[in-house]
């Protein structure tokens, strides 16, 4: 395990059944410290957790569902006042694999200036529908950020500075639910943050196997047109600005 000062992991949970404790280990296992964040969770997510004895482990308890970006926010702000300048936030559900988080913090403290952002490998898990539709995000990410950034703007596999996340976040009242991971990317591109792309694999479990999906495909997918349609007359008038 590799303890900082400076990188923290923040995990935001909501619901997340039984895989929780099983990541929340692995990524101690992995690094330190680690703040948990629990989403409004109402599956008793606190019992889950409350075995692990760990100095490295926070938990943060929400009192009402916020979003993916409601949680990382409230973590940030916490994680930005007491010294650390960069977080590693993964999912809770046993998605992302533990064995990325160490290749992911150095190359954040090798260049922390820039965000560290997954580049996805699936395996037959993944829902084709889901892989398909990664293309389009890439291709519209690659228009909001003038083709200065084509990466995958889905995935939540990231190191992200702190301070230029937040002032992104700011910056708008939207970026709080599952709009966070995409919106991020473009927002921090547009601040000249520089992205740097490693491989992660991406695994998606089976119910049977303790997978746990909030996704709504067309609650979400209508938030996804709402914010690329936003981010599309953003794009264009800072570009008209520039000129």
């Amino acid at each position: 395990m590799t303890a900082s000062a400076t990188h923290l992991i923040v995990i935001p949970s909501y619901n997340t059944g039984d895989k929780l404790e099983e990541t929340v280990r692995s990524a101690l296992a992995a690094w330190s410290p680690v703040w948990l964040v629990l989403d409004g969770s109402t599956d008793n997510s606190a019992e889950r957790v409350r075995a692990i004895a760990h100095p490295g482990l926070r938990v943060i308890a929400l009192p009402a569902n916020r979003g993916k970006g409601g949680a990382v926010l409230a973590a940030l702000e916490q994680a930005r006042a007491e010294g650390f300048t960069h977080a590693l936030t993964m999912d809770a559900d046993g998605q992302h694999p533990v064995d990325r988080i160490a290749p992911f913090m150095v190359a954040s403290q090798e260049a922390p200036q820039a965000m560290i952002l997954g580049m996805p490998v699936f395996d037959a898990s993944a829902p084709a529908i889901r892989v398909h539709g990664r293309k389009l995000s890439r291709w519209l990410a690659g228009i909001h950020t003038r083709w200065t950034w084509t990466g995958d703007p889905l995935c939540g596999f990231r190191v992200y500075p702190i301070a230029d996340l937040l002032a992104a976040m700011a910056e708008t009242a939207w970026m709080r639910r599952f709009d966070f991971d995409p919106e991020a990317a473009v927002r921090l591109s547009w601040r000249g943050v520089p992205a740097i792309d490693l491989p992660v694999r991406v695994r998606y479990f089976r119910p049977e196997e303790g997978g746990v999906s909030h996704f709504r495909y067309l609650r979400d997918n209508l938030l996804l047109i709402g914010m690329n349609a936003r981010l599309l007359v953003e794009s264009f008038r800072r570009h008209r600005r520039r000129a």
